[in-house]
């Protein structure tokens, strides 16, 4: 009997290792990227606003590793696109990924298919992937997320729409179901919320990786129960930014579509805890740039850079310091860590946490699992931003602005304000730091020289 005992007992043990629940133990993690668009370092509560409510993204920061020191690639939406889904530099990529692609003379160009990105790793690794929102890294077929990875894709194509109707600036009717335009009534949003709940309640048994690059904060500036401003066939490159009764103080408008892009982070949060798949998930939230405080003459009081010099399209820290909070029940402890971290590092990260082998990793960024699996500091290392005749450089704790040929260099712990221009100072370091920049944009330039034969 004693052998038979024991047979049942291995027997046993083998069938309670092998359980669902140890296999869901053994799955890669569901990986859910969230992206505003426009939002400023200031506009969230969990970074210090006191005027908006942000319930549902502060409760994700009390479970979260906060960064107070995370970058986007650009200052404007389609660089930091290009950038965080390939993990490299959007230089590498041609110059026309340094700004925002247009529709008009960039209507028939694209992320260039060579480029690899963390949907094409990910689905590589079994997963199920969609992507829902704003894409702006190609027009139309076959620039498109379905030819970078994408299982699934609804959203708009454009750089903006209006939120209601979604209409492009340009007129056209701009929701798309893959790679077919097909208008759907709603804000953007709430529907992005209901794909959102849908795909993840589709594939719960499987992992998955969700992509969510909202349009909220960007212009037209329509909250929820704003009207809405576009119609199909009319041109809107002199009307872009929507109903604004006061331009002098737009804050009431991008409040309430911060307070819609809350609702919907709450309601992608609440679907994973309704799927019981909060544990095995690993989310993070983050802007493409940051927020405009003005846009030209008319428009005032738009969004908050906290204490940040600049806005998006500027090259100062209130162009590209953004929010960012990474979330992984029983994995990542919540906290707040000031390490120097960047849009490229994301691919890496996401690629380690999911099992994709370093030779199929292709990157500029560092993997930040470190931080919470080892306690570690980030390597040390160069950053760097180019947009146009401007550029700007990272090193530790100096910041270095190259503007028409000028040299600002400002330390960042003693001046995150931007306001004391060292350069006088220390020669040594703005000389040391250019020559790092050059070096780079020979890099960088090559690289697009390379993909552009």
């Amino acid at each position: 009997m004693r052998p038979l005992m024991f047979s049942l007992l291995i027997t046993v043990s083998c069938l309670l290792a092998w359980s669902p629940s140890a296999a869901a133990e053994q799955q890669p993690p569901n990986i859910v990227l969230i992206m505003a668009d426009d939002l400023g370092y200031g506009d969230l509560g969990c970074y210090g606003n006191k005027h908006v409510k942000t319930p549902h993204i502060d409760r994700l920061s009390a479970a979260s590793l906060k960064f107070n020191d995370f970058h986007s690639a650009g200052a404007m939406c389609t660089p930091t696109r290009a950038a965080m889904l390939t993990g490299q530099y959007q230089q590498r990529f041609g110059p026309q990924f340094e700004s925002a692609l247009s529709g008009k003379s960039n209507h028939d160009i694209g992320l260039p298919h060579q480029a690899v990105t963390m949907a094409e790793l990910l689905k590589q690794q079994g997963y199920a992937t969609a992507c829902f929102g704003k894409w702006h890294l190609g027009y139309q077929p076959p620039w498109l997320p379905t030819s970078q990875g994408f299982d699934l894709f609804r959203g708009l194509t454009s750089g903006d729409g209006d939120h209601h109707t979604h209409v492009d600036r340009s007129g056209n009717q701009d929701w798309w179901l893959n790679n077919t335009v097909k208008m759907e009534k709603g804000y953007t949003a709430d529907l992005l919320s209901k794909y959102s709940a849908a795909f993840m309640e589709a594939n719960r048994a499987r992992p998955f990786f969700l992509y969510v690059p909202h349009l909220a904060i960007h212009f037209p500036w329509q909250g929820p129960h704003d009207p809405p401003h576009r119609k199909a066939g009319q041109d809107y490159h002199a009307d872009k930014w929507g109903i604004i009764p006061d331009p002098n103080n737009v804050s009431p408008h991008t409040r309430a579509m911060i307070e819609s892009l809350d609702q919907s982070v709450g309601e992608i949060l609440s679907t994973l805890r309704r799927l019981e798949l909060e544990q095995n998930t690993l989310v993070i939230f983050t802007s493409d740039n940051g927020g405009y405080l003005n846009y030209g003459k008319n428009f005032q009081n738009i969004s908050s850079n906290g204490p940040l010099r600049g806005q998006k399209a500027t090259l100062y820290e209130g162009g590209h310091r953004v929010p960012c909070l990474i979330a992984w029940p029983g994995i990542i402890t919540a906290g707040v860590t000031d390490q120097t971290a960047h849009s490229v590092d994301l691919l890496p990260t996401l690629a380690q946490a999911a099992g994709v082998p370093e030779a199929d990793i292709q990157t500029d960024g560092l993997d930040l699992s470190p931080l919470w699996q080892t306690g570690r500091s980030l390597a040390d290392r160069d950053l760097f931003w180019r947009m146009g005749n401007n550029r700007a450089v990272r090193r530790g704790q100096w910041k270095l602005c190259l503007k028409n040929n000028r040299s600002e260099l400002y330390h960042l712990k003693t001046d995150l304000g931007e306001q004391q221009n060292r350069a006088a100072k220390h020669p040594e370091i703005v000389n040391s730091m250019s020559q790092a920049l050059k070096e780079w944009e020979e890099d960088v330039d090559t690289s697009a020289k390379k993909i552009s034969k």
